[in-house]
Formats: structure tokens, C-alpha cells, sequence
């Protein structure tokens, strides 16, 4: 099973629900591949309150996904070994993401072929509504999925 990654800031809000949607859809539209998520920096997240972002889990129940709050995990810090393992990597905000990067994993940056992490420009709330946000992260997604099977898979 090939991994992909999805990292935001926090593991709260985008980079949970490209995790979550990828995994929705990948057995049909991408098998073989499954996705974790993590925050570069989670620290960063401390008005984050409960597991996932409200907006997150409105809209997977809205997209058929029968999420339970209750078991969901909190949000994940970003290690070296999650980088190493992964097939792909996708930040979910180049401006927001790549500093962060440099910033807390510069080693391993400095060592790795930078086209293994993708770029997209998927705003945090200061910038952009989940309303704009999450069915832009999930147009991304359908794009990423015909990429990932049709010539990495």
C-alpha cells in the first residue's frame, strides 16, 4: 500500500479532510493507496478545540461519510519518519507550508528531492471559508487521484 501525505499547519482542518476524503475515495478511484495526515507544526493549533475542526466533520457527513467525533484521534505532529515513509507528500499551502518546512524540518529538505512535496494554495479560515475551502481541497483530490494512478501507480 503506497502512502500519501497530507500536511497543514495543525492536523485540525484541511490537511483531516483530504486525509478523510482520500480514504473515502481512494478503494474505488485510487486503490492501493492510502493517506495519513499530520500538522507541521501543532503547537501552532492551541484555539483548536476537540479533536477536528466542526466544519471538517459537517462536511464529510455531508459527503455520505458516517464520521464519529467520538473516536476521532487529535491532531498528529509532523516527524521525519512520517516524511521518509510517505509515497507522495501534499502541504496544503505553499506560503503558509513551505517556511514551516524550512523552518522545523530543514535537514531534511536540505537532503530530499524538493518535488517530493506538492504545493497546493488551500487557505486557512483567516483567508478563505470552509465553504470555498474543503470542495477546492476535494477538486485538488480528484485531480491528485487521476495523477497518482493513472502514471505513479
Amino acid at each position: 500500500m503506497k502512502v500519501l501525505l497530507f500536511l497543514c499547519t495543525g492536523n485540525y482542518y484541511r490537511s483531516r479532510y483530504a486525509e478523510e476524503m482520500f480514504n473515502l475515495l481512494a478503494p474505488v478511484e485510487c486503490p492501493g493507496w492510502t493517506a495519513v495526515s499530520r500538522g507541521i507544526a501543532v503547537d501552532l493549533g492551541a484555539n483548536n478545540v476537540g479533536p477536528i475542526a466542526g466544519a471538517t466533520v459537517k462536511a464529510l457527513e455531508k459527503r455520505g461519510m458516517n464520521f464519529n467525533l467520538q473516536h476521532a484521534r487529535l491532531p498528529l505532529q509532523l516527524e521525519i519518519a512520517d516524511l521518509e515513509s510517505a509515497y507522495h507528500i501534499v502541504a496544503l499551502k505553499y506560503a503558509e507550508h513551505f517556511p514551516l518546512m524550512k523552518d522545523r524540518f530543514p535537514s531534511w529538505l536540505s537532503t530530499t528531492d524538493p518535488s517530493r512535496i506538492e504545493y497546493w494554495n488551500v487557505h486557512d479560515i483567516d483567508g478563505m471559508t470552509p465553504e470555498q475551502a474543503l470542495p477546492l481541497i476535494e477538486g485538488q483530490l480528484r485531480g491528485l487521484m487521476g495523477r497518482l494512478c493513472g502514471e505513479l501507480g
